[in-house]
């Protein structure tokens, strides 16, 4: 007979056999050039909505010689929380494929046979007579048979906050993005490119480790250009280097800490993780840097992606849970100049991958849910040599003046949406006026009682929203705390206003 589960499907795909004949060896076929034998499996079911289909299944195309005439025999789908598969004593531990794995097996759907399916299932097989086949060739080491390896290459797309990829093979292991080749892909699809002229070169500028591929592969993190040569208008990269190259840039040494926010939504829904759909969570408190089922959600996620940053060679150096449940963060940093965007986009991009193999959505929505919760910010910590040595806090100081005569052109730049989270209210300054305080999260720029104390240190800007670029926030600050100069009316007027001693 068929077994069939009816309250786990909601897209329509064809169901294969799952040919079980107890004691005896059985070909499942998951497609027509795919058999899998299965051993001594039984099975129970807790679930009160299934139904049962009396035709007995199709007859398998091959048989062992020496197996006995065929049998009824239950085809199972097994949904991770509501069937559980049980090995008899002589089986060995079941190895599980995930239904999206699954589903890559699925032939062309039969209208007569389409069923839906709202979770996930897996379908799980003894170990001594199956293999996994898609997970072992995910993790398939191929460094014992080929030199080659698999090169990912990063760019951000024509909205400015999206990331996109493509791999391509390489000869050899590289050590330099000098050593890469230039590449190019069609900027119409993105938005970065007419259909008549589509073609944009995208130029290697980092690299960093592949956690996905592992081995010998690599992330390279991309700039885009013309054909002729010239940053296309998203590239806000180019921009950057160019201030991190002026040589009284580079001899001050800037160091961004930069601390990512966002935020963890359901599928479908859009409605953060761990909420109730429609509904709301207790009120904020309880769930910042919080543990517990009812507290924290995500924190696998989370995790993940610290290792992965990790294992990569991205500057990660913390993570916590946010005031918003369903809100996470990470710190990337001390980063010396350009390298600190480079790393968050990495950062980034691994975070889209994890997400998207936990079926979850990354938003960098600066206010993802309205009323009264925090937003989410990327709030960048910034200093020179100059602040950072005996005498600093002067230079500080300095630099907020020069900040606060900016104010304008670096909120322009601060991303998109920042006027819904920057009201004044859940730790935030108002968008429209700038401020300055010592362990004041409420003020535009906040400086530390560390140090105040030392009279030497850094500077926190708060401004920036979570889906800003941070080659654009970087480069602004280098550019407006030690390339830009005011004119000394308006540093007059300007640390008067702020109560600034210059």
């Amino acid at each position: 007979m068929y077994v069939y589960d009816q309250t786990q499907f909601s897209t329509t795909q064809t169901v294969h056999p799952y040919l079980i004949r107890k004691g005896q060896p059985t070909i499942l076929f998951f497609s027509l050039f795919n058999l899998i034998f299965i051993n001594n499996l039984s099975y129970s079911h807790s679930s009160t909505s299934a139904f049962l289909f009396p035709s007995p299944p199709p007859q398998p195309l091959f048989r062992p010689l020496s197996a006995p005439p065929p049998v009824k025999m239950a085809q199972c789908l097994a949904p991770s929380v509501q069937w559980q598969m049980r090995l008899t004593k002589n089986a060995m531990e079941p190895s599980c494929m995930s239904s999206k794995m699954f589903n890559s097996f699925s032939l062309k759907p039969s209208k007569k046979g389409a069923i839906k399916t709202a979770t996930k299932f897996r379908i799980c097989a003894s170990a001594s007579g199956t293999i996994n086949r898609m997970e072992d060739l995910l993790n398939l080491d191929v460094t014992p048979y080929t030199d080659k390896i698999i090169a990912e290459y990063i760019w951000i797309g024509g909205s400015g906050t999206d990331v996109r990829s493509k791999s391509r093979t390489l000869s050899k292991p590289v050590e330099h993005p000098s050593e890469l080749p230039k590449w190019n892909y069609d900027g119409s699809s993105t938005g970065q490119a007419p259909g008549e002229d589509s073609e944009v070169i995208l130029y290697p500028q980092a690299i960093f480790r592949d956690p996905f591929r592992g081995g010998n592969n690599i992330l390279v993190i991309c700039d885009a250009y013309t054909p002729q040569g010239e940053p296309i208008p998203t590239n806000k990269r180019a921009k950057a280097a160019e201030i991190f190259s002026d040589p009284k840039v580079v001899q001050q040494v800037p160091w961004f800490g930069i601390e990512q926010e966002y935020t963890l939504l359901q599928p479908d829904v859009k409605w953060p993780l761990g909420w109730p759909v429609g509904g709301y969570p207790g009120p904020q408190g309880p769930y910042y840097c919080g543990a517990g089922a009812d507290k924290s959600f995500g924190r696998d996620i989370s995790d993940a992606h610290y290792k992965a940053c990790l294992y990569a060679g991205i500057n990660i150096s913390g993570t916590n849970g946010e005031v918003m449940p369903g809100q996470w963060e990470f710190q990337v940093g001390p980063s010396v100049g350009i390298e600190a965007g480079d790393h968050i986009w990495c950062a980034r991009y691994l975070l889209e991958r994890i997400t998207e193999q936990a079926g979850v959505v990354l938003t960098l929505d600066p206010k993802p849910i309205e009323g009264d919760w925090n937003g989410a910010g990327c709030h960048t910590n910034y200093s020179t040599k100059a602040m950072r040595e005996d005498g600093g806090f002067e230079v500080i100081k300095k630099a907020i003046l020069n900040l606060s005569l900016r104010h304008t052109e670096h909120i322009s730049a601060y991303g998109e949406g920042n006027e819904r989270r920057l009201t004044g209210k859940h730790e935030t300054a108002s968008i429209n006026q700038f401020s300055w305080g010592v362990a004041n999260r409420g003020c535009s720029i906040r400086v530390g009682r560390d140090t105040e104390k030392a009279g030497k240190g850094y500077l926190e800007d708060r401004r920036p929203a979570s889906n800003m670029d941070p080659y654009t926030v970087t480069g602004l600050l280098a550019e407006t705390t030690i390339l830009w100069e005011p004119t000394l009316e308006a540093e007059a007027l300007a640390a008067q206003k702020l109560a600034l001693n210059v």
